[in-house]
């Protein structure tokens, strides 16, 4: 399994940057899954459904199965942040890559998201986990890099680029407990 993490400001495309990767490693044959960090009132279910009757009553977990998908829903019953690396060990094994949206201080290799629009600082200078910069601001960025700059707009290039230094996002759950 391989794993990397998107790294940057709220605006600066990291959703839709992963939102486009997945296809493009789809069409490479391989199997994407995603982790993204949520703000802590997120709910994906929804009023008056059978699993929110049964979360409601106080299940501590419930799980819902069909022929075409699995959901868990777990309630924590005191506040708990998980890891990125906790959450990674709750995917299957058989997934070759992991895109990780949300956790920008994670240990992870990371690429980094920046856009100079949003007027936000980058983290490369600061943050060793940075393994790239996917950037619409190439001639922008503030500070000279030896990391390699990737056009945040090329989703395919991207891929290219992960896929070439593949052995860099080798993930090892082991590494980590």
């Amino acid at each position: 399994m391989k794993v990397v993490g998107f790294a940057g400001y709220s605006g600066s495309g990291k959703t839709t940057l992963v939102e486009r990767l997945i296809p493009a490693l789809r069409l490479r044959g391989l199997r994407v899954s995603v982790v993204k960090h949520a703000h802590h009132n997120f709910d994906i279910d929804h009023p008056g459904k059978d699993s929110w009757r049964h979360r409601e009553a106080g299940a501590f977990e419930v799980v819902i199965a069909s022929d075409r998908r699995l959901a868990l829903m777990r309630e924590f019953e005191q506040l708990t942040e998980l890891s990125v690396h906790q959450l990674i060990t709750e995917l299957d094994d058989r997934v070759d890559w992991v895109l990780v949206e949300g956790y920008k201080n994670s240990d992870l290799p990371k690429i980094e998201v920046w856009r100079a629009t949003t007027g936000k600082p980058v983290r490369y200078p600061d943050d060793a986990f940075i393994a790239a910069i996917a950037t619409d601001s190439t001639d922008q960025l503030p500070q000279a890099t030896g990391l390699d700059v990737l056009d945040l707009n090329d989703a395919d290039a991207v891929v290219d680029w992960l896929l070439a230094h593949a052995e860099r996002f080798d993930y090892s759950a082991e590494l980590y407990v």
